[in-house]
């Protein structure tokens, strides 16, 4: 089993900046890959972004590559979703989410495919 924990979400403004981080416990010798997803009120879950935990091959999702950066610490079982640019659209729940066994870049965006998630933490942009 693995425990994600993220944090780092609160309210902020148009045009702010936060750092989100999602810390991993458990057996986590078994992930290969971690992601963060989204879902605002009445949407379904999208994702964000995904990074692989020996390399540290990042993808990103259209809509979000240029403004968010993922990253990890692997020493600290941690990755890290840095958000730039905010706007009001990016008002979601973020979820941090880990998966098992191989990825391809075809696949990490498929939520499916990640057996373990957090409770998720909630980014509110205002105009």
């Amino acid at each position: 089993q693995v425990q994600l924990v993220e944090s780092g979400g609160g309210l902020v403004q148009a045009g702010d900046s936060l750092r989100l981080s999602c810390v991993a416990s458990g057996r986590t010798f078994s992930v290969y890959g971690m992601g963060w997803f989204r879902q605002a009120p009445g949407k379904e879950r999208e994702f964000v972004a995904a990074i692989s935990w020996s390399g540290g091959f990042t993808y990103y999702a259209d809509s979000m590559r240029g403004r968010f950066t993922i990253s990890r610490d692997n020493a600290k079982n941690t990755v890290y979703l840095q958000m730039n640019s905010l706007k009001p659209d990016d008002t979601a729940v973020y979820y941090c989410a880990a998966r098992e066994g191989l990825s391809t870049a075809r696949t990490m965006g498929v939520p499916g495919l990640y057996g373990y998630w957090g409770q998720g933490t909630q980014v509110t942009v205002s105009s």
